[in-house]
C-alpha cells in the first residue's frame, strides 16, 4: 500500500489548499519589499570588453576573491539562470489559475532579478571570466532542470528545503567574497529566498494536516534524495566539495540550518496523526538523519585535519 497521491486525489488537494495559498500569497505580498537590482551594482567600475566595442580584454589577473568564492558565485548564478525550467516545473505542478497561478507568476518575477543582478555584478567587476561564464550558462540551460520526484507534494517539500538552502548559500557566498557590495547584494537576494521558503513551508504544513501519510512520504523522499537545483552544472560534485571545504555550504550547514529547522516547523517527530505507512516512513527519516549527522561529523574532522596540514606547511 502506497501513501502517494494520484490523479484526482492531487487535484482535490490542490483545490483544498487554494485558500491556504491565497492567505500565504497575501502575507507574502505584504512582507516583500520592492527593490531594484541596478542599485546594487558598482557601475562606475565598468568598462567595455574586447569585441565589437573594441574595449579591453578580460585577463585572469582581473578575477577577484578566493577560488571557492568565485566558484560559489558562478554556481549560484547558473542555478538562477535556469529559471525557465523551474517555472515550467512549478506551473505544471500547481497550475496557472487562481491563487496558485498568481503565486507562480509572482515567484518567477522575483526570482528573475536574482540572476540579472549577480551577472551584472560579476561582469561589471570583471570578477570571473565572462566568456567561460556565458559558455557555462549555455550548457546548463540547454540541459534544463528535471525534478527528482515530480509529484506535487514532493515538489512542495523540495522547494521548502531548497529555498532555505539557497538563502544560506547566497549569504555565505557574499561573506566569503569579503566585498561589502557583493555581501549586500547577496544578502538582499537571500531575503527573497527566505520569503519564498516561508510560503512553501507553510503550504506544505497545511498539506501535512490534510494528507499526513502522503506528505510524510514526500518529505522523506525529498530529504533522502535532496540535490541542489544546480546539481546538473558541469563538474558540480567537484565544485560543491570545494565550496564545502571552504565552509560556504557543507553537509553540517545543510543538516543544521536547512533540514532540521524545516522539519521542526512541521512538527514531524511530534505528529500523532500518522498511519502505519507514515510511521514507518518517519522511522526511516529518523535513521537517515542519524546517519547524516555522523557523515557531517566525519566531514568536519577531515576538513579540520586538512586545514591543520595546510597550516603546518605555511
Amino acid at each position: 500500500m502506497t501513501a502517494i497521491l494520484e490523479g484526482p486525489q492531487v487535484q482535490r488537494l490542490l483545490i483544498d489548499l487554494e485558500p491556504v495559498v491565497e492567505v500565504e500569497l497575501n502575507r507574502h505580498l505584504t512582507q516583500a519589499k520592492e527593490w531594484f537590482p541596478h542599485e546594487y551594482i558598482p557601475w562606475s567600475e565598468g568598462r567595455d570588453y574586447a569585441g565589437p566595442l573594441d574595449g579591453s580584454a578580460w585577463t585572469p589577473q582581473q578575477q577577484r576573491f578566493s577560488e571557492a568564492a568565485r566558484t560559489s558565485l558562478v554556481i549560484n548564478l547558473l542555478t538562477e539562470d535556469n529559471l525557465p525550467s523551474y517555472h515550467h516545473e512549478i506551473a505544471t505542478l500547481f497550475g496557472r489559475d487562481g491563487a496558485w497561478g498568481t503565486w507562480v507568476g509572482r515567484w518567477t518575477a522575483e526570482e528573475g532579478r536574482h540572476g540579472a543582478a549577480i551577472r551584472d555584478y560579476l561582469l561589471v567587476t570583471r570578477a570571473v571570466d565572462p566568456m567561460a561564464l556565458e559558455r557555462a550558462r549555455m550548457t546548463h540551460m540547454e540541459a534544463g532542470f528535471e525534478a527528482i520526484h515530480p509529484d506535487t507534494l514532493s515538489g512542495l517539500a523540495y522547494v521548502s528545503f531548497q529555498e532555505l538552502a539557497t538563502r544560506v548559500s547566497h549569504r555565505n557566498t557574499g561573506t566569503a567574497t569579503g566585498d561589502p557590495i557583493a555581501e549586500q547584494l547577496l544578502a538582499r537576494i537571500a531575503l527573497d529566498e527566505n520569503l519564498h521558503m516561508v510560503f512553501y513551508r507553510n503550504v506544505l504544513a497545511a498539506a501535512f494536516d490534510r494528507e499526513p501519510d502522503a506528505t510524510m512520504d514526500a518529505v522523506w523522499k525529498t530529504v533522502r534524495d535532496f540535490a541542489m537545483p544546480g546539481h546538473g552544472i558541469e563538474g558540480f560534485t567537484r565544485k560543491a566539495l570545494q565550496i564545502a571545504v571552504e565552509g560556504i555550504y557543507d553537509i553540517r550547514q545543510h543538516l543544521d540550518e536547512v533540514v532540521m529547522p524545516v522539519l521542526r516547523k512541521w512538527n514531524v517527530f511530534e505528529r500523532t496523526d500518522l498511519g502505519p505507512e507514515g510511521e514507518r516512513t518517519r522511522e526511516e527519516l529518523a535513521q537517515f538523519l542519524a546517519t547524516t549527522e555522523q557523515a557531517a561529523k566525519r566531514f568536519e574532522e577531515r576538513r579540520d585535519a586538512l586545514k591543520q596540514r595546510l597550516a603546518a606547511q605555511d
